[in-house]
This record gives structure tokens, C-alpha cells and sequence, in this order.
């Protein structure tokens, strides 16, 4: 399908959580999103082992079962001290407070609203890395993680391009073998590693998101 234009650049600055503005009510093809899985797959991975998969929930019951176990999720989270409900309390300047204010909103906005998405895709990748022993885990989690975060953050990529929606989401892991069992995914071999709702944008104008200054998180040969 025909791409916005957008160059390097600005597609990778301006690649946004989307929840607010996904438009739930137009229909998203499945041969788009295949588009967008078959460029993640360029990506690299650890060994070249390409142990991804990506399952892609279009089933309405599905995704009202997975909204719903989202949800759920999201009760526990908003009472967490990680939670972006509790970071924007703390926030001591106000022009953060202000901008974690509408992150928070827009969070309860799709927690509502998930199963809405035309699709849902999850991204997975082979083994478990709940499963590997002592020091050798931090090694098998970088691992595993590196090779699938650059594939789904190029799908993300991928959808951008072509006027699509996404949102990295991981709340639904506190729940995650009940959702493989609810979608077949076998469990003692296959992590999931997030949740995303698929949908076309209201609009197809972003902007670069305020960030924190370069010097702050920038270090050169020395912390």
C-alpha cells in the first residue's frame, strides 16, 4: 500500500504510542499488517536464530477475552509505584506532571478501549527465559529480548509508515499463561513479550515528543 512520506528521521522521531487516536471503527486489513511483519523480519536477531513469532488476534471474542484480562491487569498496575499513575503524583515540575497527566490519561483510555482494535498482535519469541539458571540469566534475557525487540520495534516502524497505530503494551504478562492457553500458544516454550493494539490513525500528523536533555543521559568514557 502506499506509505506517508516521511523520511528516515522523521519516521523514527515522530513513531508514537498511539492510544487515543486509534481509530477503532475502520477496517484494517490483514494483508497490511502482514506487509509490516515481513519487513520486522529483515531485523536481526541473536545467532540469526529468528526464534520470533508474531500472533496476530483479529477474532472478536478474542480480543473482548483478551481485553478483558488487560483490564484486570490494570487494576494491579494503577496501584503500583512504577505506575505511570504514580510517577506523575511524584513529579515535582510541572510541565512533566503535566505530560505524564496525559500519559496516564490516554493508558486508561486504551485500557478501556483495547478490544476495540481491529487487532491485537503479540510478539514472542522461542523459550523461556524464566527457566535459565544463575548468572547465565541476565545473559539469556538480553539474548532472547534483543532478538525480538528490534523486529516488533520495526513493525511499529512498518505501521507508522503506512498511517497505522500502535502501543507497546506488557500489563497482560501478569496473566500471560492464562492468555496462551486462551490463543494455543504453548507456554513452556514460547515467551510473549508484549501487547499491542493494531489500528489505522486519526490523523496522520505526530510530533517529536518532549525528552529529556541529551547531557543528562549521555555518557562518553567516563559515568
Amino acid at each position: 500500500m502506499t506509505t506517508l512520506d516521511l523520511s528516515p528521521d522523521q519516521l523514527l522521531s515522530t513513531t508514537r504510542a498511539v492510544r487515543k487516536r486509534l481509530d477503532f471503527d475502520r477496517p484494517l486489513e490483514v494483508s497490511v499488517i502482514q506487509e509490516c511483519i515481513e519487513i520486522a523480519l529483515q531485523a536481526p536477531s541473536g545467532s540469526n536464530a529468528q526464534g520470533w513469532h508474531f500472533y496476530v488476534v483479529t477474532d472478536e471474542a478474542k480480543r473482548k477475552a483478551i481485553g478483558d484480562i488487560y483490564r484486570r491487569g490494570f487494576e494491579l498496575y494503577r496501584g503500583m509505584p512504577v505506575s505511570a499513575h504514580a510517577l506523575a503524583e511524584a513529579e515535582q515540575n510541572p510541565v512533566d506532571a503535566q505530560q505524564m497527566g496525559r500519559v496516564v490519561e490516554s493508558a486508561e483510555y486504551l485500557a478501556e478501549n483495547m478490544h476495540r482494535a481491529p487487532a491485537l498482535i503479540i510478539p514472542c519469541v522461542s523459550g523461556r527465559m524464566d527457566q535459565v539458571p544463575g548468572n547465565m540469566a541476565v545473559i539469556a534475557q538480553a539474548s532472547q529480548y534483543g532478538s525480538i525487540l528490534p523486529a516488533f520495534w520495526s513493525f511499529m516502524l512498518a505501521g507508522r509508515a503506512r498511517g497505522i497505530g500502535t502501543s507497546w503494551t506488557t500489563i497482560h504478562l501478569m496473566y500471560e499463561e492464562e492468555v496462551a492457553n486462551l490463543l494455543g500458544i504453548p507456554f513452556e516454550e514460547v515467551t510473549q513479550v508484549a501487547l499491542s493494539p493494531i489500528a489505522y490513525t486519526i490523523g496522520t500528523e505526530f510530533k517529536s515528543a518532549r525528552r529529556k536533555p541529551l547531557d543528562g543521559v549521555l555518557h562518553v568514557d567516563r559515568w
